[in-house]
């Protein structure tokens, strides 16, 4: 299996069974009815994830005739091998470089080359007497996720303190017989390995070089400093007929268009389509200016709002952030690699009378559920404290669950989970942001206020992945500090 990845292969694979509608150079997710991607997080462009795939087992130990005497490895590891070709599509991005049958400690040594640049080690127990294996496992230093069926052995029993001691520092542990949760187990790794390869370009005149060295030691995500001359030129090098072919695509799905200009509408879909291709041209997946700062002041000034833009990027499966929040964009990119998923940054206020915070942002996305899923209903609205430039006010889903979170500098992620209970996106709403939601807390919405921190923004997504989230904060020695409890 070919380890790279093309940009080609990669709108190939993004595109499968037509999710996404292809002109020129430029993707736009919103056809009818899509297919599943073969591609969870299409954000990741130059590889594909390594992960070693061990199986445990001890043919010599005593009580290796649990779970019943006749147990053939061979037969189990086929059994496994037909259910990961059951996940191939959500596994598509990743390469098994190892693929063994371990059955003493020192056949661990054997396997040590082959798994010296993996993002993660699955190690899959099949039977008894393993304890000494998967110690030896760990001590290869690699995030290892140990996954255990009923009836394959009394492992479990230790496994809780196993992750207590130094040598399980790496360790997660999936105890199902849910052999999907095969690759929910394989997430954490695709997040560490999205966040090594990921590209951020930051457009600002403003310093940000302690915190991309922070960044770049930990987790191996570049920033990469952008000066407005080469967005210019980047929009300036858009054809017409290319923008005017994306502004008629944006009216067409749009509800309504409220309050924009078509005019208003073809600049921001050109700016859009420019920071594609400045992606593109990087190598990069996230774009984030500073667009209430050094790049939107009299002498200094973007050709328009990059609000559309950037929602439309989360919407391809790549990354648009405002306001040149790095911390959100890294949130953003953990996101991606965990669920395949993109945040929605919002600016929060609080209402007790329901347990509820209010998040709003004008920075809506279409395809919350990812660049596969179909689009929400939206409406092209101005940016509201500015009443000017172009934004999607989308309409997200009440009754989902999501999860809010923010990466605090490299050691610390703050996070709450709640259930989205209303989503106003009506006229007669003229308060906050274009795009809101009021999310029920889960917890003490007292407590979420006072230990309220760092700053306003947060990243939130669909569903409740604090599961994964925790593997991945284990794995990198990162703090997760639930603020509503």
């Amino acid at each position: 299996m070919k380890n790279e990845i093309d940009r080609r292969e990669f709108l190939q694979m993004a595109a499968a069974g037509g999710a996404l509608c292809l002109c020129g150079s430029s993707v736009l997710a919103f056809a009818a009815n899509p297919k599943p991607t073969s591609l969870i997080s299409p954000g990741c462009r130059r590889s594909k994830v390594k992960v070693a795939r061990i199986y445990m087992a001890n043919p010599t130990n005593p009580w290796s005739l649990w779970p019943k005497p006749d147990l053939d490895l061979k037969a189990e590891i086929r059994f496994y091998e037909s259910e990961f070709a059951k996940l191939k599509d959500e596994l598509r991005d990743v390469e098994f470089v190892a693929n063994e049958l371990v059955t003493s400690v020192e056949q661990v040594s054997g396997v040590k080359n082959k798994v010296k640049n993996v993002d993660g080690v699955l190690a899959i127990q099949l039977g008894m007497g393993i304890g000494g294996i998967l110690e030896e496992i760990l001590r290869l230093g690699h995030p290892t996720m140990v996954f255990a069926v009923p009836y394959s052995g009394h492992g479990w029993t230790t496994f809780g303190q196993l992750q207590k001691e130094p040598v399980g520092a790496k360790m997660g542990c999936m105890l199902t017989s849910d052999y999907s949760q095969l690759a929910v187990a394989i997430r954490p790794f695709r997040a560490i390995h999205h966040l090594r390869e990921a590209k951020v370009l930051n457009v600002t005149t403003s310093s940000f070089a302690e915190y991309a060295d922070e960044v770049k030691g930990k987790f191996g995500t570049e920033i990469k400093r952008i000066e407005l001359q080469r967005v210019l030129d980047a929009y300036n090098a858009v054809s017409d007929k290319q923008a005017k072919a994306e502004t008629d695509r944006w009216i067409r799905g749009a509800e309504r268009v409220v309050e924009p200009s078509r005019k208003d509408i073809f600049e921001a879909c050109k700016l859009g389509i420019a920071f594609e291709k400045m992606l593109e041209e990087e190598d990069a997946t996230v774009m984030t200016v500073d667009c209430y700062g050094t790049m939107w002041d009299k002498t200094i000034r973007l050709p328009a709002y990059p609000c559309f833009g950037f929602g439309r990027l989360n919407s391809m499966g790549l990354g648009g952030i405002c306001e040149s929040d790095l911390r959100s964009a890294m949130t953003h990119i953990l996101f991606q690699g965990l669920v395949g998923r993109p945040g929605f940054i919002s600016d929060p206020t609080v209402d007790e009378s329901k347990d509820s915070i209010i998040l709003a942002h004008c920075l809506g996305t279409p395809k919350m559920d990812g660049p596969d899923k179909p689009a929400a209903l939206y409406k092209l609205r101005t940016v509201m404290e500015r009443q000017e430039g172009v934004v999607p006010q989308v309409k997200m889903r009440i009754g989902e669950k999501v999860t809010q979170a923010l990466l605090v500098g490299t050691d610390r992620l703050l996070y709450f989970t709640g259930e989205i209970i209303d989503a106003p996106v009506g006229l007669e709403v003229d308060r906050g942001c274009r795009t809101k939601i009021t999310v029920k807390v889960d917890g003490d919405i007292e407590k979420l206020w006072k230990n309220w921190s760092s700053g306003l923004h947060r990243q939130t997504c669909y569903g409740d992945i604090t599961k994964e989230l925790g593997y991945f904060c284990r794995f990198k020695e990162i703090e997760m500090v639930n603020e509503a409890v």
